[in-house]
């Protein structure tokens, strides 16, 4: 695939994931529309593994980064359907465009890592100065909007965590191998937390919330990850970074005009905080040191 519409569709895919989410778990049954995404994500998957005769790789290394996966597709997916019955859609997708800010500070414990610069930390104490606002709004609005924005953090931090932890095993698998086998582990998991969820046996489903636990099987769990490893290794970092700053803009307006969200002023406030905190993180560094390298 030509790496501008690859890039093109994880824009659309990130994007629109958030409302996807809320849509698919709006009838009261979000452990069970996850799961059952994360289903049907898995038969797809495996079909195409077979299909493809590549198989699913079962030594060691493999299967500890599966397993280092299902923090990041367990953890963080449960969390977020929880939260996203209290929360508006754009505002998981601001949560979520934290990570790369939540990676770099759980590098810095590990051995190893580069350190974080000036513009790095600027841009982690200004992404937690949005978050205090986020927080504070939730406090006056009440509804269980704070536990949910506790559940998204906690998720962002599994996601960023997991992430990291897959970097490491170095496994050296593919996109759609790793996809799968990370699959395969998490479902048993989403499994024995429906079950004792309480929630009902049959899942119930919106009209679309049918079609968005399909989109979401499709194109969140299998496509869009595809596209997003494929321009990973065709375009610069900074280039791929943007989409986590494209995304949260375009969440926020699509959740405003296709599910009547209005988020607080406050609320908007602390997101464009921590869009603006993302940016600094992600090209502070790399500005100052192309300006201190250009002639006067």
């Amino acid at each position: 695939m030509p790496t501008g519409p690859a890039y093109l569709i994880v824009v659309l895919v990130w994007a629109t994931t958030p409302l996807g989410i809320k849509w698919s778990a709006e009838a009261g049954a979000p452990i069970g529309s996850v799961m059952l995404r994360m289903s049907i994500a898995l038969v797809i998957g495996a079909l195409i593994l077979t299909l493809r005769r590549s198989g699913l790789r079962r030594d060691r290394r493999a299967l500890a980064s599966y397993g280092a996966a299902v923090p990041g597709v367990f953890g963080a997916m449960a969390l977020s359907y929880h939260a996203s019955q209290q929360l508006p859609s754009g505002l998981l997708s601001v949560m979520f465009g934290m990570a790369p800010l939540i990676s770099g500070l759980i590098l810095q414990a590990l051995p190893g890592a580069r350190r974080l610069g000036r513009w790095h930390w600027f841009g982690c104490t200004l992404g937690v100065m949005g978050l205090a606002v986020v927080f504070l709004d939730s406090l006056r609005v009440g509804g269980g909007q704070l536990g949910a924005l506790l559940m998204m953090l906690a998720a962002v931090t599994l996601f960023s965590g997991s992430g990291i932890a897959v970097q490491r095993v170095a496994a050296g698998l593919g996109p759609l191998q790793q996809t799968v086998g990370a699959l395969a582990l998490s479902l048993p998991c989403f499994l024995v937390l429906w079950l004792n969820s309480g929630e009902p046996l049959s899942i119930p489903l919106s009209e679309r919330g049918r079609w968005a636990v399909l989109y979401l099987a499709l194109f969140g769990s299998l496509v869009g990850f595809l596209c997003y490893y494929l321009i990973l290794s065709r375009l610069h970092a900074a280039t791929v970074a943007l989409v986590t700053l494209i995304t949260p803009i375009l969440a926020l307006g699509l959740g405003m005009a296709l599910n009547q969200e209005r988020p607080s002023a406050s609320m908007l406030a602390g997101a464009v905080v921590i869009l603006v905190a993302l940016a600094a993180y992600l090209f502070g560094d790399r500005l100052s040191r192309r300006r201190a390298a250009s002639p006067n």
